[in-house]
Order: C-alpha cells, then sequence, then structure tokens
C-alpha cells in the first residue's frame, strides 16, 4: 500500500463535494453531465489513491456520493 497523497485527496474532495452541492440544486433540470462528471471523478478518485485499500466496502458504495464522500473523510481522517 502507497502512502496516500493526502493533500492531492482533500482537494479532489473539495471539488466532489461541490458538485454533488450543485447537483442537489439542480432539482430536476438535465443533471446527466454532472452525474458522469461526478461518476468518473469517483472513478478517477478510487484509481488515483487506491482507495480500496484503505476502505473495504468503498467500492461497495461507490454509486452513493454521500457516503463516498463520508468514507473519503474517514480515510483522509485516519490518514492525516
Amino acid at each position: 500500500m502507497g502512502k496516500l497523497d493526502v493533500q492531492k485527496l482533500k482537494e479532489t474532495l473539495k471539488y466532489l463535494e461541490s458538485k454533488q452541492r450543485e447537483l442537489k440544486k439542480q432539482n430536476q433540470n438535465d443533471t446527466r453531465s454532472l452525474e458522469s462528471m461526478i461518476k468518473y471523478l469517483k472513478k478517477d478518485m478510487m484509481e488515483q489513491h487506491d482507495l480500496d485499500d484503505h476502505h473495504q466496502l468503498i467500492k461497495k458504495e461507490i454509486k452513493d456520493t454521500e457516503s463516498f464522500i463520508e468514507n473519503v473523510k474517514n480515510i483522509i481522517k485516519i490518514n492525516s
């Protein structure tokens, strides 16, 4: 397991959270592009930081962005 780049992960998480807030604000508007961006971001975070090395269930919960964000926060806390 490599050393986690906590700083980079924090920055990406902030970005993900802002996109998630944007998505919630959009309500019934066309959210597909935001949703696919969020999906891509989560996948990218998983690969960039080997998050499943740090959290066994994170892959199962990746579809739920709220859970994913909480899990990443915990990973950051543990590795800070």
